[in-house]
């Protein structure tokens, strides 16, 4: 899984294509991603202890991983996610489209 929870993200394709946002939790087992401000869904729900109010809660709902893309800002376009092994033995993943690292 070359996305992790925190990465910058662009929408490639579908309904929201064309939006950025953060990435708020990976589900590796069904391969998707829930994305801030992407795929929003409204959620019907009843007066609890954590929710004293109920009603229509607007949150996002997971897209499919294929169709997002990470962002690289120092080249100002979205790009594909390589791993590299360093000699020290760890592994770091980069941008393919210009060598840069990506933050861990």
């Amino acid at each position: 899984m070359y996305i992790h929870k925190g990465d910058t993200v662009v929408v490639i394709t579908g309904k929201y294509k064309g939006s950025r946002g953060r990435v708020l939790r990976v589900h590796p087992k069904s391969s998707r991603v829930t994305v801030e401000g992407v795929n929003l869904i409204k959620r019907h729900t009843r007066p609890s202890q954590r929710n004293q109010q109920g009603g229509i809660v607007e949150r996002e709902a997971p897209i499919h991983m294929s169709n997002v893309l990470p962002w690289c800002e120092s080249a100002g376009r979205p790009s594909r996610v390589g791993v590299k092994h360093l000699e020290d033995g760890s592994r770091v993943r980069y941008y393919k489209v210009n060598g840069e690292t990506l933050n861990d």
